[in-house]
């Protein structure tokens, strides 16, 4: 898990919206979060955290990282988690009913990619966790032809 910090003294800004991006791969997870980080600088960078794989470096996903991730990212604007694949959603889903995330915590319905990349940009300008939501939505339709 790799959080990712403005620059800046936090307490001098407003909480953003932290990420959390869900993926049966911990190097994938990684990678997403260190691209989204990238194109989303230039000021402060919203806090981004990697729930990559299992707790024992395996393929899959981990509700104890999940957890963790969510923890490390809150500053109580909401966090948005993003997930990969059909177990990462589950996970997630039973996280939120089971009240284990912290408050303002929302499953964003997104291209993992695009939308995290989309989601990190509007949080760093400031978006509150709905925007942030929508703008990661949206990445649906992006159109590559």
């Amino acid at each position: 898990m790799t959080a990712g910090r403005g620059d800046g003294d936090a307490a001098a800004q407003p909480a953003l919206v932290g990420i959390v991006l869900v993926s049966h791969s911990a190097p994938v997870a990684e990678s997403v979060a260190e691209l989204a980080r990238g194109l989303a600088a230039g000021g402060p960078v919203a806090p981004v955290a990697a729930a990559g794989g299992t707790s024992a470096g395996g393929l899959g996903t981990s509700a104890e990282l999940v957890v963790a991730a969510a923890r490390e990212v809150d500053r109580g604007a909401g966090v948005a988690l993003l997930v990969d694949l059909g177990s990462s959603v589950l996970t997630v889903k039973a996280l939120l009913l089971e009240d284990e995330l912290p408050p303002g915590s929302r499953l964003v319905d997104a291209p993992f990619v695009e939308g995290a990349v989309a989601a990190v940009v509007a949080a760093s300008a400031g978006a509150p966790l709905a925007q942030v939501a929508e703008a990661a939505a949206e990445a649906y339709a992006y159109r590559k032809v």
